[in-house]
Parts: C-alpha cells; sequence; structure tokens
C-alpha cells in the first residue's frame, strides 16, 4: 500500500512544507516526463494514483545511484519502457507520512528530467499506489487531474517537446 498517505494533500498549496517542527530526514527521489513521438504526434506516457490522480514515474534514489540511472530505473519498474533521459525539468518539495522515522514525517525532495521512450505498450507495476498508465496525447493533457507541484514539471517538458519539433 501507499507509504507516503500524505500524498492526497500534495495539492493543498505550500503550507505542507512546514507541517513539522525541528528537522526532518530527507528522501531523494527522481522522476520522469516520459515522452515518444508517434505518427507525428507527441504523446506522454503517465502514471496513475490510487487517490485519483495522474503523475510522472518516479520513486527513491538508491544510495550511490546517478540521477539519470534512478530515472531509468524507475521507468523501467513502473512502466516497462526503457527511456533515454533528456533534460533536467525542475524539482520539488513536500512532506509525506511516515510512521518509520522519529516525528512521523519526512521531507521529499524530487529531481525531475524530460525521458524519451519508444511509443510501446505500457506494463504497469501494480504495486506502490498505482493502478493505472497510459499514453496520452500532448493535446489532451491538459484535461487531466494532476498534483499541483507536478504542473509546472508537465508544462516545461512540453514546452522544451515544443521547441525541440520547430
Amino acid at each position: 500500500m501507499y507509504v507516503e498517505l500524505g500524498e492526497p494533500g500534495k495539492d493543498e498549496g505550500g503550507n505542507r512544507k512546514n507541517l513539522a517542527n525541528g528537522p526532518m530526514p530527507v528522501e531523494e527521489l527522481v522522476g520522469g516526463v516520459i515522452y515518444a513521438r508517434e505518427g507525428g504526434e507527441v504523446y506522454l506516457a503517465l502514471v496513475h494514483d490510487i487517490f485519483g490522480h495522474w503523475t510522472l514515474s518516479k520513486g527513491k534514489l538508491q544510495p550511490g545511484e546517478e540521477h539519470h540511472a534512478g530515472v531509468q530505473r524507475k521507468a523501467k519498474e513502473e512502466t516497462g519502457l526503457a527511456v533515454a533521459v533528456e533534460d533536467q525539468l525542475g524539482e520539488n518539495e513536500y512532506v509525506a507520512n511516515d510512521s518509520k522515522v522519529s516525528g512521523g514525517k519526512k521531507k521529499r525532495h524530487a529531481t525531475y528530467f524530460l525521458a524519451k521512450a519508444e511509443f510501446t505498450d505500457l506494463v504497469l507495476k501494480k504495486e506502490g499506489g498505482l493502478d493505472d498508465a497510459q499514453w496520452f496525447p500532448l493535446a489532451s493533457v491538459g484535461d487531466l487531474n494532476f498534483y499541483d507541484d507536478i504542473l509546472p514539471i508537465i508544462t516545461r517538458a512540453i514546452n522544451i517537446l515544443a521547441q525541440k519539433q520547430s
């Protein structure tokens, strides 16, 4: 089940960063906006979580693991896709619940990258709080339910992809 049950409040604004007093453990995450080109269109591979949001493939960076390797590993684990990591898109931080740490909360720091894949069937890893994975044409991405802190990352990816097309 989803360890970070604080996720649904992720879109409640900036106050989440200041929920706990004192220092919190920091968990480093990496994620990717995965895209593919097919038939003259650009598609994004997104995962859906059990809280009803479409989001990006992401996960914990392993000790000693480089960011690009982490993005490739998480993309493969969660979607079955082999990806080539390109541009860094941005970072965000939020507080998640974790009963295993003192104080019950930890800070999660995520770094996101643009990652290219072949347009092939997605193979969802049905654990860790994900219940679907799909390709979406860029034109329909704006209609999806995202966490607020993911929107700037996706917007930057779309802008980079638009520049690459011209």
